[in-house]
């Protein structure tokens, strides 16, 4: 918990969230990680037969004040699996969106952005905020940029996309998750393109109207490859502080949307 306070503090957490420590105690001794995107049911079983301490997600299981907890539905039942089985759940979220090497960072250098800096910085903090902007190496058709992110983020159809196929695009925006409020600021900045998730009906004229291509990888995928890659940068400075602690990914975890 130390180590992921000094890489994303939790005072970089948007107010309404709630990353850190959802369910669990933090004298445990910890061996194995199991990470997920979601710290859904399955997630939290899959945990329990990876034999692993610590469910490691990216969304917050408990977002509000619980005023009760019933064992038989979400996010009761698996807060009950985790309390039976042991199992500490511990998220990062926009806290780890915003600081330096986490989601937005991984999501950069996963399209392999060169010169990237902070696209909405966070006002009382240096070089961290909300998502990122930097440069390809070379310019490349829309078309052919949409085939390189949906590879990056694994997807398995077509990106929605506003602009034409033959568009050059340059310099590139990311927000992962949902980030189409920054689509103005992107223009501004001059990227030629937003990818983000949840791109909706308006944001889509929004971003048609100032002239700048829009890609929407979806909510899950931007954050699910982001998350995964950051995952293995953790495992490794576990390693280097000589942490016998193994990080396992749920692999086959789905993107509820499809």
């Amino acid at each position: 918990m130390e180590m992921l306070e000094r890489i994303a503090p939790l005072e970089l957490a948007e107010p309404w969230d709630n990353p850190g420590l959802q369910v669990g105690d933090l004298s445990m001794p910890v061996n194995r990680v199991f990470v997920s995107l979601d710290p859904t049911l399955e997630a939290v079983r899959l945990t329990a037969n990876a034999h692993a301490q610590v469910l490691f997600t990216h969304h917050p299981l408990i977002f509000k004040p619980i005023s009760h907890i019933e064992t038989t539905t979400y996010p009761g039942d698996v807060i009950g699996v985790a309390l039976t089985q042991g199992i500490a759940i511990v998220t990062a979220h926009t806290n780890l969106d915003a600081a330096q090497g986490g989601i937005n960072d991984m999501l950069a250098q996963l399209l392999g952005l060169d010169h990237v800096a902070v696209l909405s910085p966070a006002s009382a903090f240096e070089q961290v905020g909300l998502g990122r902007i930097g440069d390809l190496p070379g310019s490349i058709p829309l078309a052919d940029f949409a085939l390189k992110v949906s590879k990056a983020l694994g997807a398995t159809r077509q990106l929605t996309r506003v602009g034409e196929e033959r568009r050059p695009i340059r310099r590139v925006a990311v927000v992962g998750g949902s980030g189409g409020s920054l689509v103005r600021l992107a223009h501004q900045k001059g990227a030629d393109l937003l990818l983000t998730g949840d791109v909706g009906h308006h944001t889509a004229l929004e971003a048609a109207t100032l002239g700048i291509a829009l890609l929407d990888g979806g909510h899950f995928r931007t954050e699910k490859a982001a998350f995964t890659a950051f995952s293995r940068h953790l495992a490794a400075r576990c390693g280097a502080k000589g942490w016998t602690v193994q990080f396992q990914i749920h692999e086959n975890e789905t993107d509820p949307m499809y």
